[in-house]
């Protein structure tokens, strides 16, 4: 049976340029990089050249990044650990209504726990923030404005820049999470405009349990552990340098293949989103066409469960996902299409397809050869679909 992967947004198999540079420092050079000897001070050297190396990428200084264990940890401490700072001179949040559940549930819970006001930023029906609509929510009081650069289920690319000028004007700080976006499109700190930024590995061939988090020079925070001067006390704990070394190679490659990889990928979606439009009526994509990262495709499939069309597509070799995989499972339709004003029967129905460097003309055929009668034959076992015809 043919197997096919698409669901590159979920996680990248290890870029082997990755692996092979980690690989020393899972080995013979395995010193701890707080260590003042030379197995140490080898493995420090390393640490402070990929710091170097990434920094380089986004633009900014080396000691504006600290290294974490991925995106999820760096939008934790970007919302919590500002809320701590700022704690009874600003306690208001605003985010953005599609956020990744890394942003959204850090400040649900500062508002249940610590009495915060929390403001959700709506998003047009492609899923799009409007800079006027977040100045009308933003206040004196507000300690953080975070909307995350490419989303994680649409791919919808927002106006970092233009959102970020508002929140400068009112001194405000603002963090974007851009996971989903580095390696893939842009990502200058400068140009966008942003204070603190949220980046990962696993997302563009790098190793899992690695990533970063920008924050520019000037802005304090608090730390969520204790117990260490590493990371300049920001964020404790033993280094992960091989983890860092592979996120600064996944970098590197991607910088190489940014402009290739986006063209080639763009025809590849374009393609695969007009055939399964012209092949299956009644489906519907959600997000942006014109303003996304092009790994993305979202469709809806109205009348039948999108997690019930990702099981039969993995019976035949397919791997999709009807949502983000920090939320598989979940019976309740996508928070982010309901933002964006999916209807619920159609929310219910999506499925997410993202496709990688690996991804072949050949792939998508075979996925569209199978794709319309498994919806089809859904469609005809349910009720939903016969109540509505």
């Amino acid at each position: 049976m043919k197997t096919v992967y698409l669901d590159y947004n979920a996680t990248t198999p290890s870029d082997p340029e990755v692996v092979e540079a980690m690989l020393p420092y899972l080995s013979s050079t395995f010193g701890n990089a707080s260590s003042v000897h030379s197995s140490g001070r080898e493995a420090k050297v390393a640490l402070e050249q990929a710091r170097e190396s990434i920094a380089s990428f986004i633009n900014c200084e080396p000691s504006e990044l600290f290294f974490t264990s991925g995106g999820t940890e760096s939008d934790n401490i970007a919302v919590l650990g500002t809320a701590a700072h700022l704690r009874g001179r600003r306690d208001h949040l605003v985010v953005g209504a599609a956020e990744h559940h890394a942003v959204i549930e850090p400040a649900e819970h500062l508002a249940h726990t610590q009495g915060f006001a929390l403001n959700l930023l709506p998003v047009d029906s492609d899923g799009l923030a409007l800079p006027d609509e977040l100045a009308e929510l933003v206040t004196d009081r507000t300690t953080l404005v975070s909307v995350m650069h490419a989303n994680n289920e649409t791919g919808t690319v927002q106006d970092i820049t233009a959102l970020a000028s508002v929140a400068r004007e009112r001194g405000v700080l603002f963090h974007t999470d851009a996971v989903q976006s580095i390696g893939k499109i842009e990502v200058d700190v400068r140009k966008l405009g942003v204070d603190m930024l949220s980046l990962t590995g696993h997302k563009i061939y790098g190793p899992k349990g690695t990533g970063a988090l920008f924050v520019r020079t000037g802005i304090k925070f608090a730390p969520l552990f204790y117990g260490g001067a590493h990371e300049r006390k920001r964020r404790p704990g033993t280094e992960n340098v091989a983890g860092a070394v592979g996120l600064a190679t996944a970098l590197q490659v991607a910088a190489r293949r940014r402009n290739d990889d986006f063209s080639t990928m763009s025809e590849l979606t374009e393609f695969f989103i007009d055939t399964a439009t012209a092949l299956i009526p009644d489906c519907r994509i959600n997000g942006s066409r014109e303003s996304r990262i092009p790994q993305t495709v979202n469709i809806s499939f109205d009348g039948i469960e999108g997690e019930a069309v990702v099981l039969n597509l993995d019976l035949q070799g397919v791997a999709a996902s009807s949502g983000s995989a920090c939320t598989s499972g979940a019976i309740e339709p996508s928070h982010v299409l309901v933002a964006m004003g999916v209807p619920p029967v159609s929310a219910q129905g999506a499925v997410r397809f993202s496709i990688g460097r690996a991804t072949t003309r050949a792939d998508l055929d075979y996925v569209l050869e199978i794709l319309p009668p498994i919806v089809q034959r859904l469609r005809e076992m349910s009720p939903l679909w016969d109540k509505r015809k």
